[in-house]
């Protein structure tokens, strides 16, 4: 089958995702739609297709079979609610929700059609692997882990977007925006959380936006083990992420797309991985392309789809939960 692809929201990350179906023969890109016609034509003219300036007119004008959200945060359920009432199916950027209400509204959609989250990082060969060694409880007990994003954003990163450090449309920023993907590989690799207490900083954008910066956290497991999780946007680069998962005879520690492995006799090792393709920004991972390949590959049950939205839901109800303990709510 070829699937008839719609793409809303055509920015930078929009982008990715069209250079990843462009290397796939089992889809053809239909139409583009963004508030800013003139996106929209622009993508329509390099994939081919159609371009509209709203999802309204491109659902009423296109039969899709999946449909792409690449849009402001707050408007990826609202979208997604809008291609599940036609039977489209949805591949959704992150974060699948900005609050606990939209993701029960998710998760009820998810009832009629199938629902992918772009979580690419856990398509990272070195995630893999070390998902893999914990699973088989290579190096014994895991004890807990660090987990730190250190990035550079600027003013013009938001107050050219028109939507980007507003709670109305990014929900956030530090957190919902950047270090979710790193939220969500402790999830992969240490399970479900219990509890979380936080804190969050504007440091360097004050009267620029309305969200944070900076964000800390300390998370229990229910596995016993517990994270120390840091994030910013007011480095002075963009540094690779770093998440150290220490167990009681090993440690892991990710770097980038690297991995090195500390065992308890102090023996070390780097273990080496082959070089993907980037469509984006290099800290954004090469991930994109296995994780969209894998969504439409479990459309018609080939594979199993590796982001089933119950365990995305487990990232996005620990990140809720870290937003209500930094802001004391």
């Amino acid at each position: 089958m070829k699937y008839r692809v719609g793409i809303v929201g055509c920015g930078g990350i929009a982008r990715v995702h069209a250079q990843s179906l462009l290397r796939m023969d089992n889809v053809e890109m239909a139409a583009f739609a963004d508030c800013k016609l003139e996106r929209a034509q622009s993508f329509a003219s390099e994939y081919g297709g159609s371009a509209y300036a709203s999802l309204e007119e491109m659902l009423a004008a296109e039969h899709l079979d999946v449909l792409h959200i690449c849009t402001p945060h707050a408007l990826h359920v609202p979208m997604a609610l809008q291609a599940a009432e036609k039977g489209i199916q949805v591949f959704t950027e992150k974060p699948a929700a900005v609050n606990d209400e939209q993701m029960d509204e998710l998760m009820e959609a998810a009832k009629k059609v199938h629902v992918g989250v772009c979580f690419q990082n856990r398509y990272n060969d070195n995630v893999r692997y070390v998902q893999q060694a914990l699973q088989k409880g290579e190096g014994g007990k895991v004890l807990g882990a660090r987990a730190f994003v250190t990035w550079h954003r600027e003013a013009p990163y938001y107050t050219e977007s028109g939507w980007r450090g507003t709670m109305a449309l990014e929900g956030g920023s530090v957190l919902i925006n950047q270090s979710i993907h790193t939220l969500d590989l402790l999830t992969v690799l240490l399970g479900e959380a219990q509890t979380a207490e936080a804190t969050m900083a504007n440091h360097h954008l004050k009267g620029v936006i309305e969200t944070e910066d900076t964000l800390e956290a300390w998370i229990q497991y229910k596995s016993g083990a517990t994270a120390c999780f840091y994030a910013t946007n007011a480095y002075c680069g963009n540094a690779p992420v770093l998440i150290e998962i220490v167990c009681e005879d090993r440690t892991y520690r990710l770097e980038g797309d690297k991995l090195y492995i500390k065992e308890s006799t102090g023996e070390y090792q780097k273990v080496e991985f082959a070089v993907k393709e980037a469509f984006g920004k290099s800290y954004w991972g090469t991930g994109h392309l296995s994780c969209i390949r894998n969504f439409y590959a479990s459309l018609d049950g080939s594979e199993e789809y590796l982001v089933k939205l119950e365990e995305a839901e487990r990232t996005m109800r620990l990140m809720f939960q870290i937003y209500r303990s930094a802001r004391n709510e």
